[in-house]
């Protein structure tokens, strides 16, 4: 199968540059699937998993928020927040989840909902990269 350069930055760094066969991103329009001598393209990212295949293999890193840029077969993420399964603290996103999910169902005025429901999206795309979800 065709491969193309997957690049991955996030503000501490790059996490990812590898030579892949297929990419599924979760963007502003549901999920994006990208193979080799895909038309360019740009598209904002929400939080979520985001599936790489190397050799065959599928690989997740979490990402939430940014960018991705598709053009001549190089695939350039650039996001808010990207970690791959063995940087993420399973007990610190299962925290997150259960402290974001409580803040919504309180529904208490003085809590910013919208923050809230980031937090959420957040640590399920931590929870869902290594598995717990």
């Amino acid at each position: 199968m065709a491969t193309f350069n997957l690049n991955v930055v996030a503000p501490n760094g790059q996490i990812l540059d590898k030579e892949v066969e297929f990419v599924v991103l979760p963007s502003d329009d549901g999920e994006l699937g990208i193979l080799a001598n895909h038309a360019p393209l740009i598209a904002g990212l929400q939080p979520g998993v985001m599936r790489y295949t190397e050799d065959g293999k599928v690989n997740k890193i979490s990402v939430c928020g940014g960018f991705v840029e598709v053009v001549n077969n190089k695939v350039s993420v650039l996001a808010s927040t990207a970690e791959k399964p063995e940087k993420i603290d399973v007990d610190r996103a299962m925290a997150a989840k259960e402290r974001a999910q409580k803040r919504l169902q309180d529904k208490n005025p003085d809590v910013n909902l919208l923050r809230a429901e980031m937090a959420l999206k957040r640590a399920v795309a931590r929870l869902q990269t290594v598995g717990k979800l």
